[in-house]
This record gives C-alpha cells, sequence and structure tokens, in this order.
C-alpha cells in the first residue's frame, strides 16, 4: 500500500488514510493471527529455520493477508513486488517473471505477492510453476475463496496453504486502540456504540479502521454517539456472501444440520443470514425441502407437504410476506421429530439394485394383459391383498432368485414409530403365509 503512494507523489507528510499509518512494522505487531505467528505457529517455525517456502494466504478481506506478505519478504530479504490478478495480464506477469530472473542473477531473490490470484485463470496459474520451481518466485498468493476449488492442483502441491482468520472482537477493540492512540484522542462513542462499531466491521480489521477515521472527523467536543445514532454516519459493513462460491454451500450446509440437530434457533438465524446476503430464497426453499424429506422423514409426513406449501406460499406472496413462510418452515422442521431411515434405506435399495442386475419380479408380480403372457405364467399364483383378511396376503416380492433384504427399519421417534409397528405386523403375517403355502 505504501508503495502505491509513494507512486502517487503521497510520501512525507502526505496525508495517508488511517488503516495504513496503522500498517504493522513486524510480524509481532500482526493482530488475531497468532496461530500462525506465535512462536509455535507454522509460518513463525518457518521463519525460524531460515526458510520461507511459496505459500497461500486464505481469508477473509481486511485480516492482514497483504501486510503479513510484506513483512515475510523483510523477513527473508527479499524483494516484495504486489500484482493484482484482477489488473494484471499475461504480459505483466511476463515482465515480473524476467525482472525477477534478472534480480537473481544479480544475487537477490523476490516474493511475488498475488492478490485475489484465484482470478486468474487455470492456464495463468500453471504459468507460476518453472518460475516456482526455479527458484526465480517465492509465490505468496492471497485468496478469500478455497483454494481447493479454485486453484490448481499442480500450484497447490508446490504451495502450503495458511487459513487466516477473521479478526475477533478483541482483535478490533485492539485496532481500534490504536487508532486512538494514533490520532492522539478518543472515538466519541458510548460502550455501546462502540461495541455495534465492531459488530459493523463483521471481522474486517480494515473496514473498523476506515469506520473509526470517519468518526474522528465529527466535531470535536461533541457528545459521545449512541448506538441508534451510529448507523445515520457510518454504513454497515454488508455480510460477507457469495452465493456462487464457497461461503454459498457452507450456510446451507450450516442451515441443515441445524434443523438436524433440532437447533431452532441456530436454524433461523443461519436461513436469515443467507437472505440477508442476498440468497435466492428459491434456493433456501430448495433445500429445505430436501430437509424435510431426507432429515425430517417419516417420522413427521406433513414435514413434506408443508415445505412445498412453503415454496408455493412464497411464489404467491412473493417479497418481503413470503419469507415468513420460509421462517415458518424453518421453525417447523427444526423442532419436528427426525428419521432419515427412509433416506437410507432407498440408498441402500439402490446400491442392491446395482449389485443385482436383470433380476425379474416373480412372476405373481408381473403384469398378464395377453394369453401369452397368462400362458407363460405372469401373474399366476397372486393374491388380491384387498380380498383377503386385514388386507394383506402375505406375498413375496422379491426377485425369485434373491433373498429377502431389510432395508427400511424405521426409528422409534414420532410417527416413524408407528410405521415400525406395522412393518413388525406384516413381517410375522408374511412368515405365516410363507409357512402355510409349503
Amino acid at each position: 500500500m505504501s508503495d502505491l503512494f509513494e507512486a502517487a507523489g503521497l510520501e512525507g507528510e502526505a496525508p495517508r488514510p488511517l488503516a495504513d499509518r496503522l500498517r504493522p512494522k513486524s510480524l509481532n505487531q500482526v493482530i488475531g493471527q497468532d496461530h500462525l505467528l506465535g512462536e509455535a505457529g507454522p509460518l513463525r517455525r518457518m521463519l525460524n529455520a531460515g526458510r520461507l517456502s511459496s505459500l497461500i494466504l486464505w481469508g477473509p478481506p481486511g485480516v492482514g493477508k497483504t501486510t503479513i506478505a510484506r513483512l515475510l519478504a523483510d523477513e527473508v530479504d527479499l524483494e516484495f513486488v504486489q500484482i493484482s490478478a484482477i489488473f494484471s495480464g499475461v504480459a505483466d506477469l511476463r515482465k515480473v517473471f524476467e525482472t525477477a530472473k534478472a534480480r537473481r542473477q544479480a544475487g537477490r531473490g523476490t516474493l511475488l505477492f498475488v492478490d485475489e490470484i484465484h482470478r486468474f485463470n487455470r492456464a495463468q496459474q500453471d504459468g507460476f510453476l518453472p518460475h516456482v520451481e526455479a527458484g526465480v518466485i517465492t509465490l505468496v498468493g492471497a485468496t478469500t475463496e478455497n483454494p481447493s476449488f479454485e486453484l490448481n492442483p499442480a500450484l497447490l502441491s508446490r504451495a502450503q496453504v495458511f487459513t487466516l482468520n477473521r479478526l475477533d472482537d478483541t482483535a478490533l477493540e485492539l485496532l481500534l486502540k490504536r487508532a486512538e492512540q494514533a490520532e492522539d484522542c478518543l472515538l466519541p462513542l458510548t460502550d455501546d456504540a462502540r461495541a455495534l462499531l465492531r459488530n459493523m466491521a463483521d471481522g474486517d480489521g480494515r473496514f473498523v479502521l476506515n469506520l473509526a477515521e470517519e468518526l474522528f472527523a465529527e466535531p470535536k467536543g461533541r457528545a459521545p454517539i449512541e448506538a441508534s445514532e451510529l448507523g445515520e454516519i457510518v454504513q454497515r459493513r454488508a455480510p460477507i456472501y457469495d452465493k456462487g462460491q464457497e461461503t454459498h454451500y457452507n450456510l446451507a450446509s450450516a442451515l441443515q444440520k441445524s434443523i438436524r440437530g433440532s437447533d431452532v434457533d441456530a436454524a433461523l438465524y443461519w436461513a436469515a443470514r443467507m437472505l440477508v446476503g442476498g440468497e435466492d430464497p428459491r434456493f433456501v426453499l430448495r433445500r429445505l425441502v430436501v430437509v424435510a424429506s431426507e432429515d425430517v422423514g417419516n417420522a413427521d409426513p406433513q414435514a413434506l407437504p408443508l415445505a412445498i406449501a412453503a415454496r408455493d406460499a412464497y411464489e404467491f406472496l412473493g417479497q418481503p410476506e413470503g419469507e415468513i413462510a420460509i421462517g415458518q418452515l424453518v421453525a417447523y422442521l427444526a423442532t419436528a421429530p427426525k428419521s432419515n431411515r427412509s433416506h437410507v434405506a432407498f440408498n441402500k435399495a439402490k446400491a442392491a439394485a446395482k449389485e443385482t442386475g436383470s433380476l425379474a419380479p416373480p412372476r405373481h408380480a408381473m403384469n398378464a394383459p395377453t394369453k401369452l403372457m397368462k400362458s407363460l405364467g405372469y401373474a399366476e399364483g397372486y393374491v388380491y391383498d384387498h380380498d383377503t383378511e386385514g388386507a394383506f396376503a402375505g406375498l413375496n416380492y422379491f426377485p425369485t432368485d434373491m433373498e429377502r433384504q431389510q432395508f427400511y427399519e424405521p426409528s422409534q421417534f414420532g410417527f416413524d414409530k408407528e410405521i415400525a409397528k406395522r412393518l413388525d405386523y406384516w413381517a410375522k403375517q408374511r412368515k405365516a403365509a410363507g409357512k402355510s403355502s409349503e
């Protein structure tokens, strides 16, 4: 960042943003990443061993990825070169590599920091490989997206991935205190407003310092700002949510698992997070229909019809009233008895179907609409269940060359318990019918 200001002529006493002025001068000053930079942290151990391999820094915005990369270069005495995958193309990369080669011949190495490295396409990512392998550059890439999904396996195999944490409340407060020390004045906030300010930042250190800078510009001597006033002065940071990337799937997973775990309040929270973040309500409803069948199942047979009804209600009502039906459905599913036994049973049945191939149904289960089929024994031995006592004839409908298997084993929760009683009764009747036919 400071290089950019120097290039623009903003040196010395020229005004610089607070976030840039408070940029750490050493790794010991970096906040919130002790799991990497503490004495037992992997990055610290690597530096203590006098080496630095290529690596990927993965974490949300404003947690220090660029700062750490710059300080790592200082620690191992490498020339720091920064590019952004958003603004750089093939020609820019070629120039960087040529300069790095010349610098290496002169006896100095290069740390190439690539911001938003996941923005490079597969071919561009592969372009780093020969230069990394030859030692021309030490690559440090920064990404906000899951490297497993966004980076080439070949590149990942040559770089260690380090995960940076979003800054917690304690870390954000420490940043605010540093800002007050730098400005030599206190933020004009009540305790509640100060807590709200940290909450607004949503773990982004750069953002909280930008908010603080706005507040330092308030007239001196004014009364402390209340929490209710704060929203009028600074803009709340939108929650980090990318409908096409990992957050989308992480929150959908958290929603389903909260419902499965009967944690209604957490389920409502994750559903709200998705909708507030701009998720398509239809995607949320599709997931809830899946949950109704997969996780609630026959423990509450009303769950699936209610999920379909909530979907229809949303289409009928639209925004914002349609979200009421989503909230109702989430609360219902989370508090319903749970059983995945029908889902598990069907998976077992599919596995058995793949193993047994093309076994024909028993003759009595076949249809016989023609004389030829009747002469071949189709439908022979079939008993119409409704004409029997208890409406159950007890016939076996598995293929003749396949032993009976039990796929469906209902739980003892909700309506599943009643189904278990029925299955037990029918099993006994089927066994009796089999003995009587011997």
